[in-house]
């Protein structure tokens, strides 16, 4: 089959490019109003674009109506937000922060999480998280009814039992992080295997001086 951009619906792009690239990492965003009411929401739009300087990239898109959603409007106003990523043990608190609830209420109350001051930015971070990103706004793109934020990360908090004692290399067993397919649908990370570049073909990256360590594929 074959699908002209162009042409096509707009629920209709959408619906192809959320089946096809996939699965997509959760970002559950808090921030705060300018009331200090806390506000907590998840977003399947996200991923990490550098690491220096340590950039996530959010991509938010306005309600049906046209009206800003709470995340955009706390984002513009303070420069600040917290990521956080998603296990199992919170899915289905993930889930109840995406209702669109009042203006007025508290998503991480009402989601039964719990919230903790952040180490440099206002928003809160969640204790229930298996790894939170303080990360204040360098950047925002204004896309007909989409706002894309690269956010730079300037704090990271870790569960302990996610790394290994000298902190570097994540542990497969205990962060499973899930990810979003299409519509209600989502996968967890539990069945990780390895896959290493060619040991006889590496010569010609480091003859080219492209050779670069990674945490992916680093021994230990």
């Amino acid at each position: 089959m074959d699908f002209d951009f162009n042409r096509l619906p707009a629920q209709d792009r959408y619906r192809l490019l959320v089946s096809f690239v996939a699965p997509r990492p959760i970002a559950l965003v808090t921030t705060v109003d300018e009331n200090g009411i806390r506000n907590a929401a998840p977003m399947s739009f996200f991923n990490v674009f550098s690491q220096d300087p340590p950039i996530l990239i959010l991509g938010m898109q306005a309600r049906p109506n046209g009206s800003l959603k709470d995340t955009v409007r706390n984002i513009r106003r303070s420069g600040e937000f917290v990521v956080h990523m998603v296990d199992m043990a919170i899915a289905e608190q993930m889930i109840v922060t995406g209702i669109n609830f009042p203006g007025e209420v508290d998503e991480i109350e009402a989601a039964g999480l719990t919230a903790l001051p952040s180490a440099q930015v206002a928003p809160p971070r969640i204790a229930e998280s298996p790894c939170a990103m303080e990360c204040v706004v360098e950047q925002t793109i204004d896309y007909e009814r989409r706002c894309i934020v690269l956010g730079k990360v300037v704090h990271m908090h870790v569960r302990d039992e996610c790394l290994d004692a000298a902190g570097r290399y994540v542990q497969p067993d205990k962060y499973r992080p899930i990810a979003r397919l299409h519509a209600d649908n989502y996968i967890v990370a539990d069945n990780q295997f390895v896959l290493k570049k060619p040991a006889d073909l590496l010569h010609h990256e480091a003859a080219q001086g492209y050779a670069e360590p990674s945490l992916a594929t680093a021994p230990r």
